[in-house]
């Protein structure tokens, strides 16, 4: 089943993904068959080095993307997230996709227009003006009767699943994990910033994923700077119960309580299977 409170589509327009400064050459790199960013081989965890489990990986990614649905869609079948689109009354239109993009806040326009870059005259392709128009509102003006409709035939098309993936890592999945790498955070943490990339937006304000690591800065040094590890990554999961329970459709932190907090209570810092946690009081697991 599911709950509309399980999605988040908290996040701001695409653009202000570039107030993150973060380059992606590293993880183009990987994607591109090169292998890992050498730099990411090793972190820096106070006076002990340890080597870094980097979620490029193609097997970490996916559990990712499996951690993440479980939250996003009540599944851990992420690819099945294609085809879905529904307005779940946030204020932000449609909601759509493997990760949520949405109508009001910039991100589906971009994925449309990605899409038809590629394969124009597609049946999404007469929507950018209406996606244009609506962007910053929950209108559907434009978009209603048949969008919904014509994004699940859309979403049969390899081209356009394979544009979803992009923009899914061009916009949240590689900031947040070259961000994370910088910070000297292993797999644990590298997902830890994705999903909290996901939920709250690239931006830089105190309920964006920018202001969410600020704040956990504040309290605990990132092992980069000679922290610990797990001190960190408390304080940075304290801080995002903070961004979340300023909106309603976020107080539920159970994401964070019985999920990530499990892995991280266990040491299981390189994010190694099997795992077993909960989300909205389902029980999920990946046992390899």
């Amino acid at each position: 089943m599911r709950l509309p409170l399980t999605r988040k589509s908290a996040r701001r327009s695409v653009p202000v993904v570039l107030a993150l400064g973060v380059a992606f050459a590293s993880a183009a790199a990987v994607e591109a068959g090169t292998g890992h960013d050498p730099a990411s081989h090793a972190v820096q965890t106070g006076s002990v080095t340890a080597a870094a489990v980097d979620l490029t990986d193609p097997h970490k990614k996916d559990i990712a993307m499996q951690l993440v649905s479980s939250a996003e869609n009540s599944s851990l079948d992420w690819r099945a997230q294609y085809k879905y689109i529904e307005d779940i009354g946030d204020g932000r239109g449609y909601t759509a996709g493997i990760i949520g993009f949405c109508s009001g806040t910039g991100d589906m326009l971009e994925l449309v227009q990605l899409y038809t870059d590629r394969e124009p005259g597609n049946v999404l392709a007469k929507y950018l003006p209406a996606l244009k128009k609506v962007n910053g509102s929950d209108s559907h003006k434009g978009l209603d009767p048949n969008f919904t409709k014509d994004w699940r035939k859309a979403a049969s098309d390899k081209v356009f699943q394979q544009a979803q993936d992009d923009e899914r890592d061009r916009v949240y999945f590689n900031p947040a994990v070259n961000q994370a790498k910088k910070d000297g955070l292993r797999a644990l943490g590298q997902f830890i910033y994705y999903d909290a990339i996901v939920m709250h937006g690239p931006g830089s304000d105190g309920d964006s994923f920018g202001g969410i690591r600020a704040a956990a800065m504040k309290k605990a040094k990132t092992p980069a700077q000679g922290g610990n590890e797990v001190t960190y990554l408390n304080a940075f999961l304290d801080a995002r119960k903070v961004a979340m329970k300023h909106e309603e459709a976020h107080s539920d932190t159970s994401r964070v309580d019985t999920e990530q907090r499990v892995f991280l209570k266990a040491g299981n810092l390189d994010l190694d299977p099997p795992l077993h946690w909960k989300v909205y009081g389902d029980s999920y697991s990946i046992e390899k």
